[in-house]
């Protein structure tokens, strides 16, 4: 149960019976507390609900503490506070994401509302006001404008590899945990490689066109096995280095080139440059994540490094690759053929419009971004990033977070002990003035660890049975009114 207050210390008299169930008044006795957490273990969760919290100023909110002003924000943006119980934490899923996902955050007790699309900017600035949850895939855009309006959004899912399509920095600095799943589609996208490397060798694209415009075109030359040539593969990461595997096992000799030194599986090389790998690779395949460093990493000049009647596979970053470059490599007869499943600039939703200077390239094999979409990837993703959400926003474990440190603490067992959790800016002096409030409890377990500019610590403290709500003020408010503090929850 959600009950917020602006003026007044009181829980909301129009729903008493719910508003008991959300936590303990904040004018409760000592004796009401003990007995609220005995009955409520692993339920309740103090956090701060205020859009003004998120942008640094201190959060002033408490299960046990009446709302307060913020020192940094205007005398009339009045702090709330917000008793959280898990039944009444609000999901929105869009993209279509697995229903093992929707199953999974339904089991914990959550409100689920599913989208099969992306939503624009507009949209979802209007519709996540009141979500603690956002699930995403790859072609719904979270910007600091959606950030700004998600006052109560405590964590996002995003349903797929990557997280580019979220604004991390501004996410960090509201204190919102984004979580994705970067391994569970590997197999998936490195089984559509091999299928594009022999689709392309031989012309498999351009055969299937002419059939379906009626024309019988039985040809020979042009058209090659893949046993016995060289796979070139750049990023030997988990998909890249299950790709050599399958690989090997045709018959391909295989060569790869990463920034770091790894360990080869199997027969595979390391090359110590991309220059090597793109002058002897009959195949080369990208699978590289989205930096500043792979912006273009193969443009005209990389083309013209690649041996003459060569294959261009691309399954990582639409960014990486010089689209109108490859399309003049393709149209000159340099490459003999491309397959592309991501681009610069994508659809936001399924339909006709999608425009590209690949179009009409001979033997080239273009997909709308599905390397990662079986049924088996994108159960194995719902599970994981759900499982990850849920662990965060009902015990504060950040396990699988993209922009938060990966701490995970032991469920709670004792009935006074309650679990702190805080998002801070990561600048000295923080964690000494944290334990110096913590100095005077019992703390059971502690971690904390920094992450560039915001650092997260969890600390499960037990507090003495006839001090539990003075004890629990102290605590809360005391790390709210923290001048570094982004974020604090408490769960009991």
């Amino acid at each position: 149960m959600t009950n917020e207050t602006t003026t007044a210390p009181t829980v909301n008299t129009t729903a008493p019976a719910a508003a008991a169930a959300a936590g303990p008044n904040p004018g409760a006795t000592p004796a009401e507390v003990t007995a609220h957490m005995l009955s409520r273990r692993g339920s309740g969760v103090a956090t701060d609900d205020d859009a003004s919290a998120r942008s640094g100023t201190p959060s002033m909110m408490s299960v046990l503490s009446p709302a307060q002003p913020s020192r940094n924000a205007p005398a009339a943006a009045a702090r709330t506070w917000h008793a959280l119980d898990q039944n009444k934490i609000k999901v929105l899923l869009l993209e279509s994401v697995s229903p093992v996902a929707v199953a999974t955050l339904e089991a914990a007790g959550y409100q689920v509302e599913t989208a099969k699309s992306a939503l624009s900017e507009d949209e979802l600035v209007q519709r996540i006001g009141g979500v603690q949850v956002l699930g995403i895939r790859s072609k719904t855009q979270v910007t600091a404008r959606v950030l700004a309006a998600a006052r109560r959004l405590l964590a996002i899912g995003c349903f797929c590899i990557g997280t580019n399509q979220v604004n991390l920095a501004e996410a960090s600095r509201r204190g919102v945990a984004v979580f994705n799943s970067p391994y569970a589609n590997s197999r998936s996208v490195a089984e559509m490689t091999i299928a594009n490397m022999v689709a392309l060798a031989r012309q498999l694209g351009d055969r299937n066109n002419e059939m379906h415009q009626g024309v019988w075109n039985k040809v020979s030359a042009g058209c090659y096995e893949v046993r016995g040539k060289t796979l070139g593969i750049v990023g030997y990461g988990h998909i890249g280095s299950q790709l050599s595997v399958l690989a090997e096992a045709m018959g391909l000799r295989v060569v790869y080139h990463d920034i770091q030194q790894i360990m080869p599986l199997g027969s595979a090389r390391q090359l110590r440059s991309l220059e090597e790998l793109l002058g002897c690779a009959d195949f080369v395949t990208l699978h590289v994540p989205e930096t500043p460093d792979t912006m273009n990493l193969i443009t005209a000049r990389e083309l013209a490094l690649m041996k003459k009647g060569a294959y261009l596979i691309n399954a990582s970053r639409g960014t990486v690759v010089d689209i109108p470059a490859l399309a003049a490599a393709l149209r000159s007869g340099h490459l003999a053929g491309a397959a592309v499943d991501v681009y610069p600039v994508e659809p936001a939703k399924n339909g006709a419009g999608f425009e590209s200077p690949l179009l009409g390239c001979p033997n080239t094999l273009l997909s709308p971004h599905i390397g990662g979409s079986t049924e088996e990837a994108q159960r194995a993703i719902g599970l994981e990033v759900s499982r990850a959400v849920v662990s965060y926003v009902a015990e504060g474990n950040s396990q699988g977070s993209v922009n938060l440190p990966a701490l995970a603490l032991k469920p709670l067992s004792n009935p006074l002990t309650i679990r702190v959790t805080n998002i801070h800016r990561n600048v000295p002096g923080v964690l000494k003035k944290i334990n110096l409030l913590l100095s005077d409890f019992n703390i059971e377990r502690q971690s904390s660890e920094g992450n560039g500019d915001i650092a997260y610590l969890m600390a499960d403290v037990t507090l003495d049975k006839g001090r539990l709500v003075d004890e629990l003020q102290t605590i809360h408010q005391g790390i709210s009114a923290l001048e570094e503090n982004i974020l604090v929850r408490v769960f009991y």
